[in-house]
């Protein structure tokens, strides 16, 4: 289960490197997540981000994390970058 501030986080959370840098993880396309879960997410928070973002894509709600992102603003505790 989500917490509230974790949801927006990860709704604000962008790539910060490769293809999709600079993208919103909620815009990242399912295959290159499928990709990284037989390769093996990153460690620490990014993937950690990545990997929650698989499940909410194959489970097709996306467009809720897409919702939050234009309704609530980004945290302010939360890095521009992401990282």
């Amino acid at each position: 289960m989500f917490e509230k501030e974790k949801l927006i986080e990860l709704a604000h959370y962008k790539m910060p490197f490769g293809k999709y840098e600079g993208r919103y993880l909620v815009d990242i396309p399912e295959y290159y997540y499928a990709w990284f879960k037989q390769k093996g997410f990153p460690p620490g928070k990014l993937g950690f981000m990545m990997e929650q973002m698989h499940e909410i894509k194959i489970n097709g709600i996306e467009e809720v994390v897409r919702k939050i992102r234009d309704n609530y603003p980004r945290p302010s505790n939360f890095r521009k970058s992401g990282k």
